[in-house]
């Protein structure tokens, strides 16, 4: 009886170590509960310029802790460097000629499904609070809008509070995937500190004229990256103190270049090129980094993948968790660029390809000159602008040579993007590249025949409410 009576203790004390091990997330595998999802979003941010990723201006201390307790991503690319189409490529994880937005604040389709339906059915809350250019229509983005943070990229100033997103987060036992989309830094730059900054000791990117306009205003956009770290900073305190930063993924998306000459509104990689870091406790590995090849378009089938669901069929986009997971070092062979340069300037299509290494970029209307409305005005007549003290310039040795590669372009451009990361030096004419400029181009032309891509035909004036074919 009493040997009886032993086993019995000792089976059960067994089961009970079982299930408290059991209930122990194991890393690469998805644990009992579903995790939560929190991106936050920057606006317009040159993710260089994060100490993380090499900046030399600033210590990003928040942003730099979310890498240090997570995954880096070097080769996030935007398909096309401005806003409006970047999220909707984010939300919907279709290309811009498919998804519709494939001009800026050009609207989608309105019979499309995005990662608000695809999570919804999944049995997730899918919310956003902040920068809401792709909220519309609710039909193709049915996300539960937070108040919290500024929705207008273009406000003077960026109060936000948690008190919301607090309640947000803790309404309900359901998972929730929450989109933070901050306005910083997007122009005009009239938010934060900028007394931090002294403009002549600040370390300008190579392909910029050094003038005194360009540093005064690179202070007052700084002073926004700082503005961004300390909200990525208090959204990361808020999930500690409601005790939901062990089961929930923190990424932090970077978006596309800043509104500087040949970043944003272009294709080069200091306009495409963003960031990425993935924070998700028990399944990545802490100050690991991967140079897979990924594009915005890879997201939404990715947080459906974490969220249990199976992959959706038509998307373009395809998931990384076997990259986020350590299975897989790679994704993709090439990440592809489609800019339609119409409504912010005169028609200048420019479509690219890139590889880890090379870069290839069609300018299809390269006999006019590039024009950028927003940064070249031609009817301003106030020429202290950043542009124009480019133009002026006559210190600057380079001056005339990087004004005149961002507004005449040739027909090919191909850079060594190992051996010039800012692309200033056009291997195009080189023979002994002729056939890795052809396969590249063959590629790329493959894929916007795949896409519907008309090139040159899409930058035109369309009527509202009508949609290209």
């Amino acid at each position: 009886m009493l040997n009886t009576l032993k086993i019995h203790i000792i089976l059960n004390l067994i089961l009970s170590l079982y299930v408290v091990v059991g209930q122990q997330p194991v890393a690469g595998q998805m644990p009992n509960a579903r995790p939560n999802i929190v991106i936050i979003m920057a606006d317009d941010l040159d993710s260089q310029q994060l100490s993380c990723y090499g900046g030399q201006n600033l210590k990003t201390t928040h942003i730099d802790a979310l890498a240090k307790d997570g995954l880096k991503f070097h080769n996030l690319f935007a398909s096309e460097a401005m806003c409006v189409p970047t999220r909707a490529s984010l939300f919907t994880g279709l290309y811009p000629v498919r998804h519709g937005s494939f001009q800026n604040h050009k609207p989608v389709y309105d019979n499309l499904k995005s990662v608000g339906h695809y999570l919804a059915d999944l049995g997730y809350r899918v919310g956003l609070t902040g920068k809401d250019h792709v909220t519309k229509p609710k039909s193709v983005f049915p996300f539960d809008i937070v108040d919290g943070f500024e929705p207008n990229c273009v406000a003077p100033t960026d109060e936000y509070h948690l008190d919301d997103i607090k309640k947000y987060i803790t309404a309900s036992d359901k998972p929730y995937c929450l989109f933070i989309m901050s306005i910083n830094p997007h122009a005009p730059w009239t938010v934060g500190d900028t007394t931090e900054f002294e403009a002549a000791k600040l370390k300008l990117p190579a392909d910029w004229v050094d003038t005194p306009v360009t540093r005064r205003q690179f202070v007052k956009y700084l002073a926004e990256v700082r503005r961004l770290d300390d909200q990525v900073g208090e959204i990361n305190a808020l999930l500690k103190e409601t005790g939901q930063d062990k089961n929930t993924i923190l990424i932090f998306l970077g978006e596309q270049g800043a509104q500087f000459p040949g970043a944003k509104w272009n294709l080069y990689d200091t306009g495409q090129r963003s960031s990425m870091l993935v924070k998700w406790p028990g399944h990545v590995k802490p100050s690991t980094e991967t140079h897979a090849l990924v594009q915005y378009e890879d997201i939404t089938p990715t947080l459906i993948e974490i969220a249990g669901g199976k992959p959706v069929a038509g998307l373009d986009g395809q998931s990384f968790l076997p990259v986020i997971s350590g299975k897989n070092k790679e994704l993709r062979n090439y990440v592809y660029g489609i800019h339609n340069n119409i409504p912010e300037g005169d028609p200048y299509p420019i479509r690219s390809i890139r590889d880890h290494r090379y870069k290839l970029i069609l300018n299809l209307a390269s006999e006019k000159p590039y024009y950028n409305r927003f940064m070249m005005d031609r009817n301003r007549k106030d020429r202290n602008t950043v542009w124009f003290s480019w133009v002026d310039d006559t210190v600057d040795p380079k001056a005339k040579k990087i004004t005149d590669r961002f507004e005449n372009r040739p027909a090919v451009e191909f850079y060594d993007t190992e051996k010039d990361p800012f692309e200033l030096t056009n291997l195009a004419a080189d023979p002994q590249y002729a056939q890795r400029i052809a396969m590249l181009r063959t590629e790329l032309e493959g894929w916007m025949k795949q896409h519907g891509d008309e090139g040159a035909f899409m930058d035109k004036v369309y009527p509202k409410k009508q949609e290209a074919k």
